[in-house]
């Protein structure tokens, strides 16, 4: 599962991230594997994103988020 596919409110630990295709400032700001995730909010047309990534908060678009890959407590 992606970041993308998260739901409101919904947790997961991340599990891989593509470097490749994340920003520099991402990985800095802890969205590492390993790390748990949370989605807050989502903005209208639901692009950006707004997560709990280990208490940080941050806003990430939806076509970054996809290439982040997560792992739900259900998985």
């Amino acid at each position: 599962m992606t970041l993308a596919e998260l739901k409101r409110g919904q947790q997961g630990i991340i599990i891989d991230v593509s470097s490749i295709h994340i920003p520099l400032k991402l990985l800095e700001m802890g969205c590492l594997p390993g790390n748990s995730v949370e989605l807050v909010q989502v903005a209208p047309f639901a692009d950006p994103m707004y997560l709990n990534i280990n208490g940080t908060h941050l806003a990430i678009r939806k076509e970054t988020a996809i290439h982040i890959l997560i792992e739900t407590a259900h998985e």
